[in-house]
């Protein structure tokens, strides 16, 4: 139980819905409640389907199938994700719509790459050994669910904030996705290393 506690928790935190809205304002801004639930509930499902086939083939999926080290997907993931934290900072919210496509297929640039990343297919693989089949699904699909759950809850205090004060919002959450910006820009250049390192030990 404590390690199904824990597998989940990790994958939860690498969601991070918090941090996920701040990349989706645009979204926020333009779909209605029930348009954005439903964006984003797909994309939870894509999600799920996506990280349990990572937990349940874990290395196999890139050593033979891929046939390619997983060091080659933290370098490429850290590269992205240190692209779009670059455009983020000096772009703010802007940058963020070049990175999707339209409406209909908003809930499949969601899925990828804000949700399915290096650090969520990592932890995914990890959670697929921690524990087994069956409860690294459940452990996956709880983990998804509440990100999407609490996406949702906070879109509604979004709009209901907007209304009042609307230009404060706007302002706060700029800053806060520039500042968000430098975190993924961090965590980018970390994966990067990570990657780096594990191709050096291989290596050598």
């Amino acid at each position: 139980m404590l390690d199904f506690i824990r597998s989940t928790t990790l994958l939860f935190m690498l969601l991070n819905p918090f941090l996920m809205v701040v990349y989706m304002i645009d979204v926020f801004d333009k779909l209605p409640v029930p348009t954005f639930r439903n964006v984003v509930i797909r994309a939870g499902i894509i999600s799920i389907i996506v990280f349990s086939i990572a937990a349940i083939l874990g290395d196999v999926l890139f050593r033979v199938l891929l046939q390619a080290e997983f060091a080659s997907f933290q370098v490429f993931g850290g590269i992205v994700f240190l692209l779009i934290a670059l455009r983020f900072v000096f772009e703010g919210n802007a940058a963020i719509k070049g990175l999707r496509g339209e409406s209909r297929n908003i809930a499949g640039s969601i899925a990828m790459p804000l949700m399915i990343g290096p650090g969520t297919i990592g932890a995914s693989i990890v959670v697929g050994k921690r524990l087994t089949h069956i409860y690294a699904v459940l452990s996956i699909t709880f983990a998804v669910l509440a990100s999407v759950g609490l996406m949702i809850v906070l879109k509604y205090i979004h709009d209901y904030v907007r209304e009042r004060n609307d230009e404060l919002v706007q302002r706060y959450i700029d800053i806060a996705g520039r500042v968000t910006a430098l975190v993924v820009g961090t965590f980018a250049i970390e994966m990067i290393m990570r990657g780096l390192s594990t191709w050096k030990e291989i290596v050598g």
